[in-house]
């Protein structure tokens, strides 16, 4: 069923002007042509016809303009019915005896369409007790709150995936948040070569101001993510995402000065941690001279 109508969609597009091909379209105009020519002679014809009852038999015409009539007036009145409407005849009947300063009160009854709709609520309201709060079909407002607030979570914890993936070299800074699952990280992946505490194995010691490329969470991330192939060291960024390098990035930071046993004799060249410093001179501005 599906693939015919398809077909029946194509076909039907491939007959539209402008295909590209001039007799499709030229045919395509004359049918259109032709049904314009064939509604006009109907109407002629219909109207011919009438021209012809006038004239032969009027009374067949008379009668229908009184169906026409009747018609009318049967909706109007049902409409009048619906809406409480009465003729400005009947006014007479709906007079209430008593009167005030001269001024006389109809009684008109409530229209039907007020009474269907002030039964409709109650209705309404009835269906929506027994769904919601009595036999708990539905979920009332709490309940879709808190569904709504698990879905916003999710959606949350997706955004934050693709944020976190978004890092590079040039962009990751250090997150205490992140210490912990980069520790993680690092027992899985890093212990072999660089010591459980980063004291250091086959791998240079993580923990002193000595670096091999550079000691700042930039350059930690830049080694991590593409390796030291001359040192042994593989790049991981086929291996680790965006979001997990910069969280073994910030774990490596938070073991400076850690002082652990057996750490390895220093490789590199002594830097002075550019964060360090910066948080240092933060605090002597801070001091009363």
């Amino acid at each position: 069923m599906s693939l015919f109508l398809n077909i029946t969609v194509l076909n039907a597009a491939a007959w539209g002007i402008g295909s590209g091909n001039m007799y499709q379209d030229i045919l395509v105009v004359v049918l259109i042509v032709v049904m314009l020519a064939l509604l006009a002679t109907a109407l002629i014809v219909n109207k011919a016809m009438r021209s012809i009852l006038r004239i032969t038999m009027p009374e067949v015409l008379k009668e229908e303009q009184v169906t026409k009539v009747k018609r009318k007036e049967s909706r109007k009145a049902s409409w009048n019915k619906l809406l409480g409407l009465r003729p400005i005849s009947e006014e007479k009947d709906l007079i209430i005896d008593h009167e005030y300063d001269g001024i006389s009160e109809l009684d008109n009854p409530v229209p039907i369409w007020f009474n269907a709709l002030f039964y409709s609520t109650m209705t309404f309201a009835v269906v929506y007790i027994l769904i919601y709060h009595v036999f708990g079909w539905g979920l009332n407002q709490n309940q879709e709150y808190v569904q709504e607030m698990e879905k916003a979570e999710i959606a949350k914890q997706e955004y934050l995936a693709q944020a976190a993936n978004l890092i590079d070299e040039s962009s990751v800074l250090f997150d205490e948040t992140k210490v912990a699952a980069g520790h993680a990280v690092f027992q899985a992946n890093c212990v072999a070569c660089h010591g459980g505490a980063g004291e250091g194995g086959i791998g240079p010691n993580l923990t002193d101001k000595f670096w091999l490329h550079g000691g700042e969470i930039k350059d930690i991330f830049k080694t991590v993510k593409y390796g030291v192939p001359d040192k042994g060291m593989v790049p991981w960024e086929q291996t680790l995402t965006p979001g997990q390098i910069a969280e073994v990035s910030s774990y490596i930071i938070s073991l400076r000065d850690t002082k652990p046993a057996n750490p390895k004799e220093p490789q590199g060249t002594e830097v002075a941690y550019q964060a360090a410093d910066a948080k240092a001179a933060a605090t002597d501005s801070t001091k009363v001279q």
